[in-house]
């Protein structure tokens, strides 16, 4: 028997889905709060030390945290070929928006300190925010839009065709998901605050998360109540999945349907376990914010990022990227995978060097634990930002 023989083509898209869900969410996890700390920069710090503690909180770190960005990219290319080349190209000017706001931030952290203009570290602090909140907000309206399904279809030599434009992605359902990725984020960035600071940066950073844990709470329940009555239909096959076949997105039949994304929720219920989590998870980042119990609001918002990552992932399964145009040619997991062999291979990767990353990075966080307090950031020797 052939080595990757041992583990079933359906097995693994299966596996390769999960860790593609485990990659965002890492992602989230880690470089969502650095994403949740500069945009709440300008609001936390009054002060230009304040200022200074609150960047100075992500900054041993968030280069780092950027490697589940990195590695999410590359399961994407790897794992799903075909949603790679319909989303990163379909999502061109938005990824590219990503991207030019993801640039201010190494840059803002490097320049601000250059000179002690106030006008200058202003001006940079608000390039901060900018680099925090616009990559949550497209994040999330990203998001919005594949629930809804995404414009494009595929012709018999499976050539992508694009359809939709840069401001049909800015519809109401997917600005209402972009809102709520900015608020969970911005609520783990204060969480993550109220670990790492004392005094004022540290009130204002519990104040402001208060808010943003109701809000992230109050939009997760309207946007499921949206697609629960109607306003956005799912999809559902028509036809048997050919879960260890070769991969064609057109050797099916689509239907979409209103509430059609709770269909996985009626068969396993089991699964209701996401939506909980993430309604729990805010619930309790808020009451923990207030009553100052700074570890668990922190790890409470990381139960409600997970929560509310797992919800689309669940509601959604097996399509990945429905088509809106053609929704015959919808990616599932069962039909735009890369090869059998390529998934064993990754997989094998996987196991040997995802410790070595989780490993590494657990050892930064606990060499660089503590607060940030201004005696850190203002001594003669020191290298901060």
């Amino acid at each position: 028997m052939i080595l990757h023989d041992l583990i079933s083509y359906e097995h693994l898209r299966l596996i390769w889905w999960a860790l593609l869900g485990v990659l965002l969410i890492g992602f989230a996890w880690t470089d969502g709060f650095d994403l949740g700390v500069g945009a709440l920069t300008p609001f936390v710090g009054r002060t230009d030390v304040e200022r200074r503690i609150a960047i100075n909180s992500v900054a041993p770190t968030w280069e780092g945290n950027q490697v589940w960005l990195i590695l999410g990219g590359g399961a994407i290319f790897a794992a799903w070929p075909q949603l790679y080349a319909v989303s990163f190209s379909g999502f061109y000017l938005a990824m590219f928006a990503i991207l030019m706001a993801l640039i201010l931030r190494p840059v803002g952290f490097k320049y601000r300190s250059k000179l002690e203009n106030p006008a200058w570290r202003n001006a940079w602090d608000w390039a901060l925010f900018i680099g925090g909140a616009v990559p949550s907000l497209i994040f999330g309206v990203a998001v919005g839009n594949v629930l809804q399904g995404v414009p494009f279809r595929l012709d018999q030599d499976m050539r992508i065709f694009y359809d939709g434009t840069f401001f049909g992605l800015l519809n109401p359902f997917a600005l209402l998901c972009g809102v709520l990725s900015v608020c969970m984020l911005v609520t783990h960035g204060a969480a993550w605050l109220a670990v790492k600071t004392d005094g004022p940066v540290h009130a204002r950073a519990r104040a402001i998360g208060s808010v943003t844990a109701l809000l992230t709470l109050a939009l997760f329940v309207l946007a499921g109540a949206w697609l629960y009555h109607g306003g956005v239909d799912g999809y559902r096959f028509a036809s048997e999945a050919a879960r260890n076949g070769a991969s064609n997105p057109h050797a099916k039949e689509v239907v979409r349907a209103a509430g059609a994304w709770f269909d996985n929720y009626q068969a396993a219920p089991w699964t209701l376990v996401a939506p909980a989590a993430g309604v729990i998870g805010a619930l309790l980042t808020f009451i923990a914010l207030r009553l100052r119990g700074e570890i668990t609001a922190l790890l409470a918002s990381k139960l409600a990022i997970f929560g509310i990552i797992s919800t689309v992932g669940v509601s959604m399964f097996p399509f990945i990227l429905p088509s809106s145009e053609d929704p015959n040619v919808s990616l599932t997991v069962w039909d735009s995978s890369s090869s059998h062999l390529t998934l064993f291979i990754m997989l094998v990767c996987t196991v040997i060097f995802l410790p070595v990353v989780l490993a590494y990075t657990a050892f930064v966080y606990r060499v660089l634990w503590g607060k940030v307090e201004e005696k850190d950031i203002t001594g003669e020797n020191s290298h901060a930002y």
